[in-house]
């Protein structure tokens, strides 16, 4: 495994370009999710369809992990740029390749994966219920596997992340900021930047629930982070967060960063009125 590829993926260089060219298709995965976490959509989608070609039809564990990797991650590409539903069939794809196949830590992790994005994707339909059960049954998933939290940490944060989403799309800023919170105090004991900015910021929206003005400065520090460390996607949810408490537009502003995504080949979703 590349040591860059996961440096970028998963730790301190998120902002890393170019790629050193991946050979496995672990690293083709990693390439997908460093590419996805630049907004560079396009390559990420195309470094997919690779670990797509070289896990078809093969039925071995390792293949089938990142097989359900590849779907749940290109769902999650999706889902950054509006397309819950459509992600959804990408998600429950993922969690149908690895269901009922055993407990290894890696099939437990990639089915978790699947479990939160369905939970994303179930908030982003509306349905709240579905999207707390779904939650649930990923809780159980790390759970059977007591003593390897530590190598279910990505899935563990997620887990916080969604659960924060969904009190915050409920109106119910004091779990949302508790499990926020959670995902921040577990990112600091990791190595992926990426992880703590997107925790700083979810802690920013529920803080928005009781002083909106720390709650934009906070996210100002995200939005310069994001910006330093060349996290397109997340500068423009920081964004888009500060222009909607504050009403002063970020530099570069919430539609300069869109563009920006839209020409790395994010296609957003037209929300109609």
């Amino acid at each position: 495994m590349s040591t860059t590829l996961q440096s970028v993926a998963f730790g301190t260089e998120p902002g890393l370009a170019p790629l050193s060219a991946p050979a496995t298709i672990e690293e083709w995965w990693l390439s997908a999710v460093a590419l996805g976490g630049q907004g560079r959509y396009a390559q990420a989608r195309a470094a997919l369809n690779i670990v797509d070609r070289r896990t078809a039809g093969l039925a071995a564990d390792g293949d089938c992990v990142y097989a359900s990797l590849s779907a749940s991650t290109r769902a999650s590409f999706l889902r950054q740029t509006g397309w819950h539903a459509k992600a959804s069939y990408d998600d429950g794809r993922a969690l149908a390749i690895v269901a009922g196949r055993g407990d290894s830590p890696e099939l437990v992790a990639a089915a978790c994966d699947a479990l939160t994005g369905l939970a994303a994707d179930a908030l982003g339909q509306g349905r709240l219920a579905l999207g707390w059960r779904l939650l649930e049954r990923c809780a159980e998933q790390i759970n059977r596997l007591e003593g390897e939290s530590a190598r279910l940490w990505r899935q563990v944060i997620r887990l916080e992340w969604v659960s924060a989403e969904l009190a915050l799309a409920s109106g119910d800023f004091t779990p949302a900021l508790r499990h926020a919170e959670r995902a921040v105090e577990r990112a600091a004991g990791g190595n992926s930047l990426r992880h703590k900015v997107k925790s700083d910021l979810l802690r920013c929206a529920a803080l928005t629930g009781f002083d909106p003005g720390q709650a934009a400065m906070l996210a100002g520090e995200v939005f310069d982070e994001c910006r330093s460390s060349g996290l397109l996607p997340l500068a423009w949810a920081s964004s888009m967060l500060i222009e909607g408490v504050s009403g002063s537009p970020t530099t570069p502003n919430s539609a300069a960063l869109g563009a920006a995504v839209a020409a790395r080949g994010g296609v957003f979703r037209e929300l109609s009125l």
